[in-house]
């Protein structure tokens, strides 16, 4: 089998800061500790693990591909204890201990074991290092490139949480129009070549490529091999940001028409059919692909993990070592506890054929309520993945003419006692006369109890009342 190349040395578009990014002194010398188990250290300033009053941690956790809601199930306890370490992950005190900014090990071997089960990276010399979720790992990778006047390539309509990261950093943003799948190769390539100052271009391309947030839009395949084309056609790096990846759920199907709920989702994609991943066609080294086990497990655990080229994750690594050291070690102790040993690869792809489930009935149900009381109302493609609707509101001709009418919107739906997200909210353009009336919301399927749905569909078709479906 012919050997994988080596990633393309894009350190040229490094920022100052992270060109100057060091190992941390006193961590470095962490190596001599681990490579000689005899040596006595006098040098590092640990405090000692008989001082942590914690013997030992413990979770009760479904079974392997069992909801928890479902009584009848068996549950499983598992616990890690205090320098009683196993055959596959560390003790307590391991977990609890300072860290070096990677990962404490079982943690990180099962997640890079993960990575190359599922996207088999296509260069010799990937590397994973851990994060403190989503976020923190974006912080990170803009760090890696970008300072105080630099240019950020991003959907049109894009997560809050990334145009307020980088704003107060002096970052500017540069929207690309969408379709149904997302951001439109054709128009990235148009605002990279049009660029006026080539000694300004950007660098870096942020992307949610599975069920983005907030449009719910997928990239097919082929959709991701054109991104990637002119990610190399100018040189950019893509910041994978990829938080709904597992939750793929297959196409909607009209409940009314679904016979045997078994036999409608017996098909659901699991590890082994999901949409490869822009890591996995990356021949370069130029995608930098953030990880979450936020939407699968729970999102405060704050576990999370990027992989890159390792000449990145080293860098990432230096970062972590001076801002979050690494993931809390409890969060990491029970994660590594459940994935190393309590379920492993096969329970993990059962555990997320379960959530995607669920995820799917609830999606199908909420769109299912949407057409039959939204008709004439709103326009929305049905996701085939994550947790969100994208509503275009079809306003009549008076509303579209009146100034402030999604404000409007926004305080009938609060009168009706129902909440989605305003659309301005996701612009990086910010709260601009140009994105302040443009008609769409947000809406999650994903936390209101099922109960409910029915009842916040309805309050929002009567909020929507007044300014659809007729003149006035």
């Amino acid at each position: 089998m012919p050997s994988k190349p080596h990633s393309k040395d894009l350190s040229d578009l490094f920022s100052e800061v992270t060109k100057l990014r060091k190992n941390s002194p006193l961590k470095s010398l962490q190596k001599y500790m681990d490579a000689d188990p005899t040596i006595v250290s006098l040098g590092a300033g640990l405090p000692h693990p008989d001082t942590f009053p914690f013997v030992s941690i413990g979770s009760t956790v479904a079974e392997a591909g069992v909801s928890v809601t479902d009584s009848s199930a068996a549950a499983k306890a598992i616990s890690v204890s205090s320098k009683q370490p196993t055959a596959k992950i560390e003790g307590l005190e391991r977990f609890l201990q300072y860290g070096n900014g990677r990962g404490v090990p079982s943690y990180t071997r099962f997640v890079q074991e993960h990575t190359e089960r599922v996207h088999s990276p296509l260069y010799e010399d990937w590397d994973v290092v851990v994060s403190a979720g989503n976020t923190d790992a974006f912080t990170k990778a803009i760090a890696l490139f970008y300072q105080s006047g630099d240019t950020l390539i991003v959907d049109e309509w894009t997560y809050p949480a990334a145009i307020e990261t980088v704003r107060p950093m002096g970052i500017r943003l540069a929207p690309v129009k969408m379709d149904s799948e997302g951001m439109v190769p054709s128009e990235l390539d148009h605002l990279c070549t049009t660029w006026d100052r080539p000694e300004t271009a950007p660098r870096l391309v942020y992307m949610v490529p599975t069920a983005q947030n907030p449009t719910g839009a997928t990239m097919s395949l082929a959709r991701r091999h054109d991104i990637y084309s002119v990610a190399q056609k100018h040189n950019l790096v893509i910041i994978e940001d990829d938080p709904y990846y597992y939750l793929q759920l297959g196409s909607y199907k009209p409940l009314a028409e679904v016979n045997d709920p078994e036999d409608r989702y017996k098909n659901l994609p699991g590890i082994t059919s999901l949409t490869p991943s822009l890591l996995s066609i990356d021949i370069d080294g130029r995608v930098i692909r953030l990880d979450s086990f936020s939407k699968v497990l729970a999102p405060g655990l704050r576990c999370g993990w990027i992989t890159a080229p390792k000449y990145i994750t080293d860098k990432i690594q230096f970062h972590n070592e001076t801002s979050i050291q690494q993931p809390a070690g409890f969060s990491q102790a029970i994660v590594s506890k459940l994935m190393n040993e309590a379920w492993g690869h096969a329970g993990w792809e059962k555990h997320l054929v379960q959530t995607q489930r669920q995820y799917a009935e609830r999606r199908d149900m909420f769109v299912d309520i949407c057409q039959s009381h939204l008709k004439d109302k709103v326009e929305f493609t049905i996701p085939t993945a994550g947790m969100f609707l994208w509503f275009r509101v079809l306003l009549n001709e008076t509303a579209s003419k009146r100034k402030g009418v999604m404000g409007e919107i926004f305080e009938s739906m609060l009168n009706n006692h129902v909440l989605l997200v305003p659309g301005y909210m996701f612009s990086p353009l910010g709260q601009t006369e140009e994105v302040l009336d443009k008609p769409y919301m947000r809406a999650a399927f994903s936390y209101a109890a099922e109960s409910s749905f029915e009842v916040a569909i309805s309050r929002l078709a009567q909020a929507l009342e007044p300014f659809t479906c007729r003149n006035i």
